[in-house]
């Protein structure tokens, strides 16, 4: 979608972390093809810039910026798929492959993964598998709160002249302040401005955004108890701060994606749900099948992001939809679907809301029982969310309860369920997995804030919502994987129509996807 007003340049200027100058933004708003100019100025922009100004789009563009837009081809916007990503179709330069129909495919030939598992490099960041403190008090919950506002904040303070919010209280009106904080409030006024309180360890100050500034459809982004960082003017009592720009902590626009060294793939699943009555095993022992076929020779690993059986009291009525009502019966008959996957994949496995672990995040993983229960394939069982890097390519996998969160508190423009990786590059824009507390997601308070993002990934998985969704966000590849579940009951009460029997590949050398069918 190209750029084709000041405000939509400002909102892709901050989500990318600049700043812009009033007249470089209307002299990229005036010319013929708005992206393009921006593609080209921001190529053209100083490393160390943290403003586009107007002289860097004179520079950028020639005299005559209009044509010089004209010729070049439009940018495909972060938050878009590329055509480096395709459902296993070759797609038309421009086209939207996140919603193509995937291509099924078979195959007879048994797989060959003789491959020398000294090439083989899978390792884990971030299990906090027994690693949990928390007891519920008070003193547990600032801790957590500080430790994200301290790492978070450290990615933005380097950006802002960041001060606390009692200096910024004690400072003349009229002065240019920065403040970096968790977001407290947020709130219209009678006159349809917005006031945001933000809050750092010394306190709260307030931040009004004006509805005539070109960036106040960002406020519609924010989530309670994300971090921030606003600059802005004081007002002549000093009471309150008029804010200039707002910035978060986000993906930096220099990152480049690690890939493998050789042709090798991930598939990425999720939602298996085993023990509900919609459990699609013919689906399921297709995909085996497929897995041990030629056509799956190169796919050495599976990740498999949560919820492998369906639970029990875990929506109103779900014994009614249950074909196992025994919790331990629902593992063991997990377990035999996965020994129908081939014995040399590697597997790594996170838990989800319907598996029995707490509901409150971050999920440790699986006791000791379940374990032995599923100990087919000696598959790698950490927590939710996890750090898993795959012969050098990183992958976030988070099961994506707060997918549901962010997509209710979003315009629908901005996430929904049906592109359910555009929710995801919020999670990634807010470098939080679920940054708002108190709402549906819950969780748990610990010493340290395990859904912190530190490092950003080259692949960010997640599952939950049940929805088929792929893209690029600051070339980090977001994938919502589906499910293995039909449409139950609940589902339809909630208007939700599952993806089901899809299983999303990844080659690790390039990053490219292709999705197999199986339903």
């Amino acid at each position: 979608m190209p750029l084709e007003a000041p405000a939509r340049i400002v909102g892709e200027l901050t989500s990318r972390g600049y700043n812009a100058e009033r007249e470089a933004v209307t002299r990229l708003a005036g010319t013929s093809d708005p992206g393009a100019a921006l593609e080209r100025v921001l190529e053209a922009v100083p490393e160390d810039a943290l403003v586009v100004r107007t002289e860097h789009v004179e520079a950028a563009l020639p005299t005559d910026a209009a044509d010089a837009a004209r010729a070049e081809p439009t940018a495909v916007p972060d938050g878009e798929p590329t055509p480096s990503v395709s459902t296993g179709t070759d797609p038309t330069p421009g086209d939207d492959t996140s919603g193509a129909a995937p291509v099924e495919t078979e195959g007879s030939s048994p797989a060959d993964r003789s491959v020398d598992p000294a090439k083989r490099s899978l390792e884990i960041v971030g299990d906090m598998t027994g690693q949990s403190t928390g007891t519920g008090e008070y003193a547990d919950f600032v801790s957590v709160f500080r430790d994200r506002l301290d790492r978070l904040g450290g990615k933005l303070k380097g950006r802002v002249n960041h001060r606390p919010a009692t200096a910024i209280q004690d400072m003349p009106g009229g002065s240019e302040v920065a403040m970096v904080g968790l977001v407290n409030d947020i709130r219209s006024t009678a006159s349809g401005h917005w006031l945001i309180e933000l809050e750092d360890a010394t306190g709260t100050f307030p931040w009004l955004v004006m509805k005539d500034r070109e960036y106040v459809d960002l406020v519609d982004e924010l989530l309670c108890d994300e971090v921030l960082a606003m600059e802005g003017t004081l007002a002549d009592d000093s009471g309150i701060a008029f804010v200039d720009s707002l910035h978060f902590p986000d993906v930096p626009r220099t990152h480049e994606p690690s890939t493998a060294d050789r042709h090798v793939q991930a598939a990425l699943i999720s939602d298996v749900h085993v023990g509900s009555q919609e459990f699609m095993a013919d689906a399921w022992n297709a995909f085996a099948d497929w897995l041990h076929t030629a056509d799956a020779e190169r796919v050495e690993y599976l990740l498999l992001a949560g919820d492998m059986v369906e639970g029990v009291g875990v929506y109103p009525d779900q014994d009614e939809e249950l074909d196992i009502v025994d919790i331990y019966e629902q593992y063991e008959a997990f377990s035999e679907h996965l020994k129908k996957i081939p014995g040399d994949i590697e597997i790594v496995m996170i838990p989800g809301n319907h598996d029995a672990v707490r509901l409150a995040e971050p999920q440790p993983g699986f006791d000791e029982e379940l374990r032995e229960i599923m100990s087919a394939h000696d598959p790698r069982i950490v927590s939710n969310p996890s750090m898993v890097t795959l012969e050098g390519v990183s992958v976030l996998m988070y099961h994506g309860v707060s997918l549901d969160e962010v997509i209710a508190e979003l315009p629908e423009d901005k996430a929904s369920y049906d592109d359910p990786h555009k929710a995801m590059y919020h999670l990634l824009k807010k470098r939080h997995v679920a940054p708002q507390f108190g709402g549906h997601t819950r969780l748990a308070p610990e010493e340290e804030d395990y859904l912190v993002i530190d490092e950003v990934p080259d692949i960010f998985h997640t599952g939950h919502v049940h929805k088929l969704g792929f893209g690029k966000y600051h070339d980090v590849l977001a994938i919502n994987s589906g499910c293995w579940q039909a449409q139950t009951d609940f589902q339809k009460s909630v208007n939700i129509d599952p993806d089901a029997g899809f299983a999303p590949i990844v080659d690790l050398d390039t990053l490219d996807v292709t999705v197999q069918k199986f339903s």
